[in-house]
């Protein structure tokens, strides 16, 4: 098994306000554990962003699968400001290639107005 390392990284998102959009999806027959993952607003007013796990691989030791939930909801960040969304926590997504795989969206409360970068080790 390889550990590779890296950032995932998206200049501005989402392409819609209250629209979730994909900031990673895990390949299949991989798992991810997300090391960190910040938020910055590039924006001229306050923003808030959320940051969802949506998971559909079966849940540890219960008979339905998982769900979409907030890892992070409703972040205030200031002009210029960054935040880091995770603060200290690790997530691990798994791929279920019989269904879809886990993936993290992003969301704010203006369009195009949140920049994002999350630290990742792939285990292949």
């Amino acid at each position: 098994m390889a550990n590779i390392f890296k950032n995932v990284s998206h200049d501005v998102m989402p392409t819609g306000a209250g629209s979730p959009e994909d900031l990673y999806q895990v390949p299949d027959n991989t798992t991810t554990v997300v090391i960190g993952l910040m938020l910055a607003n590039v924006h001229t007013a306050q923003v808030t962003a959320s940051v969802k796990l949506v998971s559909v691989t079966p849940a540890g030791g219960r008979a339905e699968t998982n769900t979409t939930t907030f890892l992070a909801k409703d972040i205030p960040i200031a002009v210029g400001q960054s935040k880091n969304a995770l603060a200290g926590g690790k997530v691990v997504l798994n791929s279920n290639a019989s269904v879809a795989n886990d993936k993290i969206q992003i969301d704010c409360s203006v369009a195009d107005k949140v920049s994002v970068t999350m630290a990742i080790m792939e285990i292949t």
